[in-house]
């Protein structure tokens, strides 16, 4: 099934038994073989050598070339419709029944998931439940979760119950600082119960969510013993790059399970024979759209309903998924369907609204009665969404979607058309319209099914992940921790011996003669690594580099340092007199490296915010080549998969009558654009109108005219709008920074290089060419220990930034350390090279080729810097800090012998203002 060189070995008793007992499908039971391999050669330690880890799985699963987490994490991709979360049910029960794993945490991305998951995990009334007829399931797991964490009392302990928590990224996020309060019936925080578990493991369901979001860094504090991810789409949008997984170990396409015919409908795309859409107002496709769609719905559950009675099944109701653009487009779209102008008002009690807008009682109805569709007991049969939708909601009734004012591109998405591929009675029957799925798309017709014919396109790609190329002569590369200061030094063997010598002279008689000096090397560790994490935390919550120098902060961290010693090492019965000395001891080693080589960096999000300048002259609207004579109900379907058949529907029934003037729908394709004021402009746009009706007049009747500037009103906008921009218009992008918060850690990082390479010095003689494959160490200022380079020119700037006195410390920032967005949308990250601090300043400094300084990426990414470089000084001028300032240094100028203050003087006097 798959292109790898992987050999399975024979199925376990265990795989046999969920196997059979669940009745996967085919691709659920590859994936679970394919799981049972990887856990039976992983450490599932809680500190793995994550480099050997990684190169015990490559060598079964060639397409992995790394975990992307700080702990084993695997993907498996299957496409919607195949069975992700039976998928996780089963490799739950395996971790359970072949390890004895009796701890999980699972993500869910948004609100519809994670009610669904802990349904479908914990409710065995369910019809979903994912564990029926598993023998050790028969007491159901206990479900800990978002609402119900804080009354957790490790009841679980004292049974053989597994335990899952279940979590919505964004209550992870929001929940965060309160999870890491202390709990008195825990005796510690939940999020530090979490942490001490010592068989965690995480499943981390449309795991593409969680790559760029924040909760990526919660995820790795857990430090679990094994990651696992499950998604459609094994890749991240980055602007407009696509990203593919690194951690992939199995694939199965919707491209695949379209290719094999059993397993999810035949996406199909429709329009009107003869249509032309850009001759209506977005108003007016809306509504064609809408009456075509109930068409297809009418025609569906005619079929369904002649199937179930011909063949005995249980008679299912279809509905239609509407998508709108926003919530006002939703709004204004629910008040036409539920109208008696929309089919006499017969789906005024059958049309339901869902989305971010709505709140507290009113969304959780929605939802509930969203998560009920199936039932025939709920009587919607329209679906309004925006943006809400696109994961999780795993129905097998939806057969139509009619995606309003969206591009081809975000139609033929997994998000979108995976809705509607599951079947409702588990596969195909033979019967066209039962299985397919019709997409309704007037305006995007051909554009989709031209996208649709792209060997790369989602119906037609088998395979996302290619097998990555082995680098010249063999060597395999590998990705190496960058860690801060703060890392190395609080993890650092010299500071565990010190921990351990202070135990042994400042311990009591009776510690001495009752403990061995392994135990007391365990409990130095155990100490060790309590305090670094504690420090840490305690900084982050308090938004303060210096909060741990604050005496009463510091007596909070030391109480709370010894009880969590003393808990997890019960077996030692240690006293908190033998911990007292040693525990301050290590608060002020973490404390002295938290601000040792450490740049104090002000938080906050710099996004793109867009200032409009406008006005057009008068002017007589130019005809000459507009020459035009007046111009059938079909609709025209086309199959979305290889080799896809293009059929036609009759359809004679129209929902709704043009009631407005052709002037006013001209006025409203005009408007429509950013740069267009109706109050100022309605003059002018009025009478260019009427220069276009005169001329019509000039060779038509009164009938003929109006037929023709009917239908041709989007091309008469698109006309009178194009020659009004031959006048006056211009627009300014400014950036905004959102409030300054405190400064509270320096990030990590990670880079790559070759696995046989050794750590090379930074002063290190080597070819140009050679220093990107590099990580070099050597820094004495630097805020890392570790760094990698993209160019040698970087290099030769950090030895600067070394040998110059005047130069205090540097970094070079980790990707998470700032939030500057730049680009269309504001999506961009921008990631400086390098922070440097002097005794009066701060800069953020760009090396940059001199042919590439005045790139229009370069300049906008300055735009934004500086936006930050001013919030930040404005900041810091109030709290005591210094300013910042931007430099974009030439390469050019860059040498070994330079000083930091002649780059950044020549840099300010070469560097010109932005147009």
């Amino acid at each position: 099934m798959l292109k790898e060189p992987y050999s399975p070995k024979s199925y376990s008793y265990h795989s046999k038994y969920i196997d059979n007992r669940l009745a996967l499908r085919p691709p659920q039971k590859e994936s679970l073989e394919r799981f049972a391999r990887i856990v039976d050669i992983l450490s599932l330690s809680k500190t793995p050598d994550l480099a050997e880890e990684l190169r015990k799985i490559r060598e079964l699963f060639p397409k992995l070339t790394s975990f992307e987490r700080d702990f084993p994490s695997v993907c498996f991709a299957l496409a919607t419709g195949i069975g992700k979360t039976r998928l996780m049910g089963a490799m739950i029960a395996y971790l359970h029944y072949e390890k004895g794993v009796r701890n999980f945490f699972v993500m869910a991305p948004n609100l519809t998931i994670y009610k669904k998951l802990k349904n479908d995990l914990g409710n065995p009334d369910n019809e979903k439940y994912v564990f029926r007829g598993l023998d050790k399931f028969v007491a159901v797991p206990w479900i800990i979760d978002g609402d119900n964490y804080t009354e957790f009392r490790q009841a679980s302990l004292f049974d053989d119950n597994v335990t899952i928590n279940v979590f919505n990224i964004s209550k992870l996020n929001s929940e965060s600082g309160r999870m890491r309060r202390l709990q008195e019936v825990l005796g510690q925080s939940y999020f530090s119960y979490l942490q001490s578990l010592p068989d965690l493991c995480i499943f981390m369901d449309e795991s593409h969510h969680f790559h760029a979001d924040r909760g990526f860094d919660t995820i790795n504090e857990l430090h679990p013993i094994l990651g696992v991810e499950l998604t459609a789409t094994p890749q991240i949008q980055k602007g407009t790059r696509k990203i593919d997984f690194k951690n992939v170990v199995y694939e199965y396409s919707l491209a695949h399970a379209l290719n094999d015919g059993l397993y999810v409908k035949v996406p199909a795309v429709f329009t009107r024979r003869d249509f032309r859409s850009e001759e209506y107002t977005p108003q007016q496709l809306d509504r064609e759209k809408l009456n075509d769609g109930i068409r297809l719905h009418e025609e569906t559950k005619s079929r369904l309903d002649i199937y179930a009675r011909t063949h005995g099944k249980p008679i299912v109701k279809p509905f239609v998924l509407v998508v709108a653009k926003d919530t006002n487009h939703s709004r204004e779209i629910r008040e036409y369907l539920t109208s008696d102008a929309f089919f006499r008002g017969y789906y005024k009690d059958k049309v339901l609204e869902i989305n971010s807008a709505q709140r507290g009682s009113e969304k959780d109805e929605n939802i509930e009665r969203l998560l009920s569709l199936e039932l025939a007991s709920n009587v919607i049969e329209i679906v309004i969404h925006v943006n809400m939708l696109k994961e999780g909601w795993d129905v097998t009734n939806l057969y139509t979607i009619i995606p309003l004012r969206a591009s081809a591109s975000e139609t033929l998405t997994e998000q979108t058309i995976g809705r509607g591929l599951r079947l409702p009675y588990g596969q195909r029957t033979g019967v066209d319209e039962i299985d397919r799925l019709s997409i309704v798309s007037h305006d995007r017709y051909q554009a989709i099914v031209d996208l649709a014919r792209d060997p790369n396109s989602l119906v037609r790609k088998v395979y996302y992940i290619e097998e990555q190329n082995i680098p010249e002569n063999d060597e395999e590369r590998e990705t190496v921790y960058l860690p801060t200061v703060y890392d190395t030094v609080t993890s650092g063997e010299n500071f565990t011996q010190q921990l351990v010598f202070t135990l042994l002279e400042t311990a009591t008689d009776e510690y001495k003669t009752g403990k061995k000096l392994d135990q007391t090397q365990r409990i130095a560790s155990v100490v060790q690594s309590t305090t670094a994490q504690t420090v840490v935390e305690v900084n982050r919550q308090v938004r303060s580099i210096n909060a741990i120098n604050d005496e009463y902060t510091r007596k909070f961290v030391h109480s709370s340092i010894v009880s969590q010693v003393i808990r997890q090492l019960p077996e030692l019965d240690i006293k908190e007199e033998d911990l007292a000395a040693v525990v301050d001891v290590a608060i002020e080693t973490c404390a002295q490296a938290l601000t040792e080589n450490v740049i104090p960096i002000p938080q906050s999000v710099i996004q793109p915010h867009t200032e409009v300048k406008r006005g057009f002259y008068d002017f007589s609207l130019e005809t000459r080549n507009m020459n035009w004579h007046p111009s059938d109900d079909t609709l025209l379907g086309t199959e979305l998969q290889e080799g896809g058949e293009t059929f036609t529907l009759e359809t004679d029934k129209v929902a709704f009558a043009k009631v407005d003037t052709v002037d006013n729908e001209i006025v409203r394709h005009i408007i429509v654009h950013d740069n267009v004021d109706y109050a100022n402009c309605s003059n002018l746009i009025y009478s260019l109108i009427a220069d276009a009706k005169r001329h019509f007049l000039s060779y038509l009747s009164d009938e003929e005219a109006e037929k023709v500037m009917r239908d041709r009103q989007r091309t008469i906008a698109e006309i009178i709008y194009a020659q009004m921009n031959e006048h006056f218009y211009k627009e300014e992008v400014s950036y905004k920074a959102a409030n300054m918060r405190p400064f509270t850690r320096i990030e990590p990082s990670f880079g790559g290089k070759f696995k046989t390479d050794e750590i090379y010095d930074l002063r290190t003689p080597m070819v140009a060419s050679d220093v990107k494959s590099k990580i070099f160490s050597g820094f004495r200022k630097a805020g890392h220990t570790l760094y990698k380079f993209h160019s040698d020119t970087e290099r030769t700037f950090a030895v600067v930034l070394e040998n110059d006195n005047a130069v205090l410390r540097w970094l070079r920032p980790a990707p998470r350390q700032f939030n500057i967005y730049w680009g269309p949308g504001g999506v961009s990250r921008y990631e400086p090279d390098f922070i440097v601090e002097t005794v009066s300043k701060i800069y953020m400094c760009e090396p940059k080729a001199s042919n590439k300084m005045r790139d229009a990426d370069v300049l906008e990414k300055q735009i934004a810097a500086e936006e930050y470089c001013r919030a930040a000084s404005e900041f810091n001028a109030d709290n005591g800090g210094k300013p910042w300032k931007y430099l974009l240094i030439s390469h050019d100028e860059i040498r070994p012998q330079s000083s930091f203050s002649y780059l950044a003087k020549q840099a300010s006097q070469k560097q010109l203002p932005i147009d």
